[in-house]
C-alpha cells in the first residue's frame, strides 16, 4: 500500500469499553535485550523458527502482563552488523496509536525497522517510504503519489473491471478443464500488475510482450529479496534461517530485472515522469524509481497479500455469501458498478474492514522517537528515550480486546452502521494511522496515499464477484466452484 505520516488525536476507547483510570500509574518498560548477541540471536530464533511472530509477541506480553515491553526483532546477527535489533514493542491501541503522531516519531529509513535494504533496489534513491515528513522532498513525492490517485480515480473502476474480465474468463477456463479447481494466486498476480500499472502510471503492459508475460514475476523477486530478512516464509528449519534469514541479498541477483521495469515506466508512463518533474520539481530519475516503487512495493505488493486475506475469508464464510449477494445486487439494481454505489453497501465494506483488522497487509509498524516522551498505554505511562525504536505488531494490536469484542473472530458486519461501526473506524489502524477520525494522508503524515482506495477497491471486487456469479466456493488458494449469475 502506498506507505506514505500523521498526528492522531490521544485515543480513547469506544463506547462498549470501560473508561481507563484517571491516573494510571507510571512503570518501567518491562523485557530486555539479553547479552549482546546472544540476545538478539536467540530472540531472533524464537521469532522466526521457535515460536513465530503471533506468538512471539503474544507470549512475550502474557509474560510481562504489559502490552508494551523491550525485545529484539530480526534481522540480527551474524551478518547484520551495522542493525540494531533492539525495540520497544507497542501492543495495544492507545500505545501503537504514538508511531503516527509526526511532533513524537521520525520515520527516516525505518520502514522495516532498523535494517533497511540498498538503495541500489531503489535506483540509488532514498524512496518516499524511507523519508521523514520533516524531509524536504518527502513532501514533493508524497504530494505526486497523493495526485496520481487523484487523478487516476475516474476510470479505476472501469479499468479494473475489464482486467478482472479477463482473469475471470482464463479462471472460468481453468475450471472447466481441471473440473475442480482454478488457483487465482498467478491471475492475480497479472490482473494486479496490468491493472495498476495502467490505472497508477499509464503505462500498458500490453506494449511490451516481456512485461506483460513476466513483470509480475519480476516484482516477485525484487520484493523478496528485499524483504527475506525480515519474514518468515516457513520452509524446513533449521536451513530458512542458515540461508535465508542469517544475511542480506546484493542486489545484482535482480539487476536486470529492476532495470526492464524501470525502462518499462521511463517508456509507458512519459506523461507520468513529465508531470512529476515540472509540477512536484523531482527529477526524472527520482520519478522513474519512485513509481517503480510506488507500484511494486506499495501498490502491488500490499494489494496481493491484502486480496488473498480477502479471497480467503469468503471462502471460510460461506454462510454469508448470500446476504452479501443481496445487498450487492439490490444496490447495483439501478446503476453500475463504481465508488459510488460500493460506498453503499454497508455488509460489503464491513466485511473489507473486518479483513483488514484481522490481517493487515503490512504487520509491522515502526518510529523512532523524535524526542524524550510519555507513552501511554491503557494501564500505564512509560518513559521513552529519544532515539529509541518503537515496533507495533498489528495483527496483535488489532485484536486489543478493549477495542473490539470478541477480538479473536471474524465478525463481517463488525464495522456495519447497526452496529455502530463508523465509531469503531477511528481504531481500525492498518495504514499508517485509523481509517476515520484525520484529516487523512498528506504530505505531513506518512499515511497511505491509498487509505481510502485500497477499501473501496476490496469492495469493488466483492461487488463484481457477487454480481457476476450465484454461486462462489473457494479453498486453499483456489476457486473450486464459480457459477455465473442467471
Amino acid at each position: 500500500m502506498m506507505n506514505a505520516s500523521l498526528s492522531v488525536a490521544p485515543l480513547t476507547p469506544p463506547p462498549q469499553s470501560p473508561s481507563p483510570s484517571a491516573t494510571p500509574p507510571r512503570l518501567a518498560i518491562p523485557g530486555s535485550y539479553g547479552w549482546p548477541v546472544i540476545g538478539p540471536l536467540s530472540d531472533r530464533l524464537q521469532y522466526f523458527w521457535l515460536q513465530g511472530p503471533k506468538d512471539f509477541f503474544a507470549k512475550r506480553a502474557e509474560k510481562y502482563n504489559s502490552t508494551v515491553f523491550r525485545t529484539n526483532v530480526p534481522p540480527a546477527f551474524p551478518f547484520f552488523t551495522g542493525v540494531n535489533p533492539n525495540v520497544v514493542a507497542v501492543l495495544d491501541v492507545k500505545s501503537f496509536s504514538h508511531l503516527f503522531d509526526m511532533d513524537l516519531v521520525e520515520k527516516s529509513n525505518v520502514l522495516v525497522g532498523d535494517f533497511m535494504p540498498s538503495v541500489n533496489y531503489t535506483g540509488g534513491f532514498r524512496v518516499c517510504a524511507y523519508l521523514d515528513t520533516a524531509e524536504t522532498k518527502h513532501a514533493q513525492i508524497k504530494d505526486f503519489a497523493l495526485d496520481i490517485l487523484k487523478r487516476s480515480s475516474s476510470t479505476w473502476v472501469s479499468s479494473m473491471t475489464t482486467n478482472l474480465d479477463a482473469m475471470f474468463d482464463s479462471i472460468e477456463s481453468q475450471l472447466t478443464t481441471s473440473g475442480s479447481s482454478a488457483s487465482y494466486l498467478f491471475p492475480l498476480q497479472e490482473f494486479l500488475f496490468a491493472f495498476l500499472s495502467l490505472s497508477l502510471l499509464g503505462a500498458d503492459a500490453l506494449a511490451d510482450p516481456e512485461i506483460k508475460k513476466s513483470g509480475h514475476i519480476m516484482l516477485d523477486k525484487w520484493l523478496a529479496l528485499q524483504l527475506l530478512p525480515t519474514i518468515s516464509i516457513n520452509i524446513l528449519q533449521p536451513l530458512e534461517e542458515i540461508f535465508l534469514h542469517s544475511f542480506s541479498y546484493p542486489f545484482w541477483l535482480v539487476k536486470s530485472d529492476y532495470q526492464k521495469l524501470a525502462n518499462f515506466i521511463e517508456n509507458g508512463a512519459k506523461e507520468t515522469i513529465e508531470r512529476a518533474q515540472t509540477e512536484f520539481k523531482l527529477s526524472k530519475e527520482e520519478a522513474i524509481h519512485n513509481l517503480l516503487f510506488m507500484l511494486g512495493f506499495n501498490a502491488f505488493g500490499g494489494f496481493f497479500l491484502f486480496l488473498i486475506s480477502l479471497l480467503s475469508n469468503l471462502g471460510e464464510q460461506q454462510s454469508i455469501h448470500e446476504e452479501l449477494r443481496k445487498e450487492v445486487r439490490a444496490k447495483l439494481s439501478n446503476s453500475d458498478l463504481s465508488f459510488e454505489a460500493v460506498k453503499e453497501m454497508d455488509l460489503v465494506n464491513s466485511f473489507v474492514y473486518e479483513t483488514l483488522r484481522m490481517a493487515p497487509p503490512v504487520p509491522q509498524q515502526y518510529g523512532r522517537a523524535r524526542k524524550d516522551f510519555d507513552l501511554h498505554s491503557h494501564d500505564a505511562v512509560y518513559e521513552i528515550k529519544k532515539g529509541e525504536l518503537l515496533c507495533g505488531y498489528q495483527p496483535q494490536v488489532m485484536k486489543d480486546p478493549k477495542i473490539f469484542e470478541n477480538p479473536e473472530v471474524f465478525v463481517y458486519n463488525r464495522f456495519s452502521k447497526e452496529k455502530r461501526g463508523d465509531e469503531l473506524l477511528n481504531y481500525l489502524f492498518w495504514s499508517n494511522g485509523p481509517q476515520k477520525g484525520t484529516t487523512g494522508p498528506s504530505a505531513s503524515n506518512k499515511q497511505c496515499a491509498a487509505m481510502d482506495a485500497v477499501p473501496q477497491t476490496a469492495a469493488v471486487l466483492l461487488a463484481y464477484l457477487f454480481q457476476r456469479y450465484d454461486e462462489i466456493s473457494i479453498s486453499s488458494n483456489s476457486f473450486t466452484a464459480l457459477t455465473k449469475a442467471k
